[in-house]
Order: C-alpha cells, then sequence, then structure tokens
C-alpha cells in the first residue's frame, strides 16, 4: 500500500503493485489537473474514495484492485480519469468447484498470552461482558405488551438491583402467521433459542407468550435446550398473556414484573471477576461501507483478529455476499477439508436463495457504498474479506447456530447489518466491532458495539458516535498494527464495562430474525 506523506500534495493509495487503478485520499477529493507524486495528472475531478486509473485501459480489459480483477472496462479509459461505477462491468461470480482447499494455511502463531478482562462467568462456562436480564417474546403480538412491561420494570424494580445493568425486550416479528414446519423454518426458530442463551443474559433465561402462537414456549425451547437455568431447573421461566389469571391489562404485566424480579435478584448476585480474554467472542462486521473500509479499518479488524486467535479468543465474520467473491482465500485458509467443504456448502446455499428471489450477489451494493467509490460487490467483497485477517478458519456454523469452539469461525449470514448483528448474538458472541464508511448509528442492547471510522473526516464529523479513528491510517499518522493493537486493547477495555458510545446514547437497533420460509 502506498501514500505519500505529504497532507497537502495529492495523494493516492494502491493497494498492489499489479493493479491498475487506486483510490483517492484527500479529504473532499481533487479537481481536474492535480498531479500526484509521480507524475500522474488527473484529466479530471475525482471524489475521495474514488478510483483513479494509473495507465490507459481499454475497453474489455480488466481493472484491478487488490491484485483482483474487480470488473472490466466498459469503454477506453485513459490515463488519470476517474474510473466511475458506470465504467466497471462486474465479472461472473467465481464457480465454487475447483477450489484450493488448505493450501494456505499460517505457521502456527505464537500464543499471545498474560491479557485478561473483568466479566461475568456463568453457569455453563460461557462468560458475559455484561448482565443483563433478557425477556424472551415467542411472538411479535405481545411485543407492546413487553415493551410496557420493561418500561416499568426499569422504572421500579432496575435501580433496587444495581449490579444489573439493563433489561432488554428480546423483540422480534416471527412466530406466528408463518410456514412453521417448512424448510428453512428451522433457522428463526434455533436463532431466537440461542440469542436467549446470549452469555450475555447470565442463564435467566424468561419467556413472554400469547398462548395461541404457532411457536409455542414448548417448541422455542425443547426439553434440554436449557443448560442450566435458575440454579439447575432445565425449563425456562413462563408468563403466558392468555392464561385465564389474567384479568385486564395490568394483571399482564404485574406478572411480568413479578418473574423479572425473581431473575434480577439472581442476576444482581453475579459479579466481575478476572478472566483471560480467551473468553472473549466478538463478532466482526462492516456496514456503511466505502472504498477505505478496505484500506484502514477492516485491515486495523484483521489484525486485531489475529492478536485474538493467539490469544485463545473466538472471533466470528460474517455476511455471504460479501465474501463471496473471496471464497477460494477462505478455502485456502480452511483449517481442514472439511470446515472448506462447510463454506462451499454455505455459499452454494445462498447462491440458491438468490437465485429463488430473482437476484444476484449484486443486490447487496447501496447508493452508499457506491457513492463512496466502490464499484460493485467484488469490490466491496475485497474490503469486507480483510477483517478475517490472517489466521486458519477453524469452523463454519449455519445461521442460527451457537457457537461450539474456540479460533476463527466463519459465521454465515446475510449481509444485512441487522440480520448479521441478530445471528451473530445468536452464536454467542459477548462483544460488537463494526466497521464504517458513510457512517450508520448502528448499535445492539443484547452486546455492546464498538464503532471504527474508515475516514478522519467521519470521525471528527461523528466525533461522539464513532469509538475508534482508523482514518489515521490513510492519513499517515498510524500503521495498521497501531489501530489493531488499540482496538485489541479497547475490546479488554468495553469486555471489563467501559461504555461505548452507542451504549451512552442507548443507540439500540431492533433485532431481526432471518425467516427463509414462507410467510402464510
Amino acid at each position: 500500500m502506498t501514500t505519500p506523506t505529504s497532507a497537502g500534495t495529492p495523494r493516492y493509495i494502491l493497494m498492489h503493485d499489479n493493479d491498475n487503478v487506486a483510490i483517492v485520499v484527500n479529504d473532499g477529493g481533487l479537481p481536474a489537473g492535480a498531479v500526484f507524486a509521480n507524475g500522474l495528472a488527473l484529466l479530471e475531478a475525482v471524489p475521495q474514495g474514488h478510483k483513479v486509473a494509473l495507465c490507459a485501459i481499454a475497453k474489455g480489459d480488466p481493472v484491478r484492485r487488490y491484485n483482483v480483477t474487480i470488473g472490466y472496462a466498459a469503454c477506453d479509459i485513459a490515463a488519470g480519469s476517474w474510473v466511475a461505477e458506470p465504467q466497471v462491468e462486474m465479472p461472473p461470480a467465481r464457480e465454487l468447484v475447483n477450489l484450493p482447499i488448505s493450501t494456505n494455511l499460517p505457521p502456527p502463531a505464537e500464543p499471545l498470552e498474560g491479557y485478561t478482562f473483568e466479566g461475568f462467568r456463568n453457569p455453563d462456562g460461557s462468560v458475559g461482558t455484561r448482565n443483563i436480564l433478557a425477556i424472551t417474546t415467542t411472538v411479535q403480538c405481545v411485543a407492546g405488551v413487553v415493551e410496557f412491561a420493561v418500561k416499568r420494570i426499569k422504572d421500579e424494580l432496575l435501580p433496587k438491583y444495581p449490579n444489573v445493568d439493563d433489561v432488554v425486550g428480546l423483540e422480534h416479528t416471527y412466530g406466528c402467521g408463518v410456514a412453521i414446519d417448512a424448510p428453512g423454518a428451522m433457522v428463526p426458530i434455533r436463532t431466537l433459542r440461542n440469542i436467549s442463551l446470549n452469555p450475555n443474559f447470565g442463564g435467566q433465561a424468561m419467556v413472554v407468550s400469547l398462548g395461541c402462537e404457532k411457536l409455542q414456549p414448548a417448541r422455542l425451547f425443547p426439553k434440554g435446550s436449557i443448560p442450566i437455568q435458575n440454579g439447575g431447573g432445565a425449563e425456562p421461566a413462563l408468563v403466558c398473556l392468555q392464561d385465564a389469571g389474567h384479568v385486564g391489562f395490568m394483571s399482564m404485566i404485574e406478572s411480568i414484573m413479578k418473574q423479572a424480579e425473581i431473575n434480577l435478584a439472581a442476576l444482581d448476585k453475579r459479579r466481575r471477576e478476572t478472566v483471560p480474554a480467551s473468553e472473549l467472542v466478538v463478532g466482526v462486521q462492516c456496514g456503511g461501507s466505502d472504498a477505505f473500509s478496505g484500506v484502514t479499518a477492516n485491515p486495523a479488524v484483521g489484525f486485531a483478529t489475529d492478536l485474538l486467535v493467539r490469544a485463545g479468543a473466538t472471533v466470528m465474520f460474517s455476511e455471504v455476499t460479501e465474501v463471496r467473491d473471496g471464497i477460494d482465500q477462505l478455502t485456502s485458509r480452511a483449517s481442514t477439508p472439511e470446515v472448506a467443504q462447510a463454506m462451499i456448502r454455505e455459499m452454494e446455499w445462498y447462491d440458491s436463495y438468490l437465485k429463488r428471489g430473482g437476484v444476484d450477489r449484486s443486490a447487496n451494493t447501496t447508493p452508499g457504498n457506491k457513492k463512496g467509490g466502490l464499484s460493485n460487490i467484488v469490490e466491496k467483497a475485497m474490503g469486507s474479506i480483510v477483517k478475517s485477517g490472517s489466521s486458519p478458519i477453524s469452523g463454519v456454523l449455519s445461521p442460527g447456530e451457537k457457537l461450539t469452539q474456540k479460533g476463527l469461525i466463519y459465521a454465515a449470514t446475510p449481509a444485512s447489518d441487522f440480520i448479521c448483528g441478530t445471528l451473530q448474538v445468536a452464536a454467542g458472541m459477548n462483544l460488537h466491532v463494526f466497521t464504517t464508511g458513510r457512517g450508520t448509528p448502528y448499535g445492539l442492547a443484547e452486546v455492546p458495539v464498538i464503532k471504527v471510522a474508515t475516514r478522519n473526516e467521519l470521525a471528527a464529523r461523528w466525533h461522539d458516535l464513532m469509538d475508534i479513528n482508523a482514518g489515521r491510517i490513510a492519513s499517515g499518522e498510524a500503521s495498521i498494527a497501531d489501530v489493531g493493537w488499540e482496538m485489541f486493547q479497547l475490546l479488554l477495555d468495553v469486555a471489563s464495562g467501559r461504555r461505548t458510545w452507542a451504549e451512552k446514547w442507548k443507540l439500540h437497533n431492533a433485532l431481526v430474525l432471518f425467516n427463509p420460509a414462507p410467510v402464510t
């Protein structure tokens, strides 16, 4: 990666010597006539983050960035021209055959020892970074009742239990009016079940049901699905609104509050204790991506990912459409052929899912992605995949499944910020890292979210929303390693109780279950 050091001169970033395009670094972009240090002059104005042709590119020739063909020139492009989105025709997706399998495994990394955080140990062996009472709902019909109850619980009960951080209603739009026995229906059901068992909830599963819904409590929590509950019981605490004992709305609220107080009392007994960094379960994700995402924030996340894996922790990366075009990079890093085949299986499933909907991976990119300099999903994927670092990939999760191992895990999810975050919560993450170039106030009530800005301008403008500024990498003020280590230390601090900006402002996006089955 090359960037001239003088902040006042035209600057670009070249990702690989074989590339024939680079992105403009300067805030606000550059005007026509600007001359780079190597003598290349711009023939037209180029916005920040957008691509400039480093040499003449003939119509039909590859456009290369990251040493990857991100597309083909739709017309002749002169050196010094703005390589805008319409000038790049997207290549076809890589076929899922004849892929490299476990051919690029790095040598074993030196363990990173001695790092700890202050977390909440759970009876099942997991560790929480927060101590939260979560109220699960079996159907959207009860959402308004639970919202009303949660407000009263926070106002009237929570102050009595100072060791409990929050009360969260796990509301969603599933549970009835769905083909609950159809293929694919197991995805939202197991997602909701596993969300309820997230380490930040302390094993205190509490459920509010309507009574007549398709997703009955016994189906959501089959016998044995809760290994430890309230000191050893196997059934979740249940409040059913249609029970004959409820006479009037307020009696429903009182029942929820009565059970909530029992659970709050149990959670209040928990205390933070020193635990090794290996107990971290970190989900990494990007949203509102731009051309800097793959240059600054995501590489820094990848560096931190490698540190976490060396420390024995678990890191999940996801977003099928945002890694699909780099599948060969992933299968070559699979720790075993079985892991590689599992990744291929998830790609095949998602290809079929999109095809049923009449779209393909190109539907992923947003207007904001394109305004930020990303021409298509291939270019976006190359910048997204670097969040995974360089460690061997040791496992694969299907949507809604729960983690059972440590290391670097590919958790297959849609690329939707909200669905991806929801599925990572279900998998068992206790910390979330979210990078953004265009900017998004995304947050989760269930898990702390550390926000990473890709650009100095965004970090300055949203100074009280971004936790880390990775834009310093592009401006030459910090290296990828500098920001990666900063992120690693911040993860330990946040896991120990330090609040993120999203937590301070209580910016919480709704959980969104992934339901590939029909709605009736």
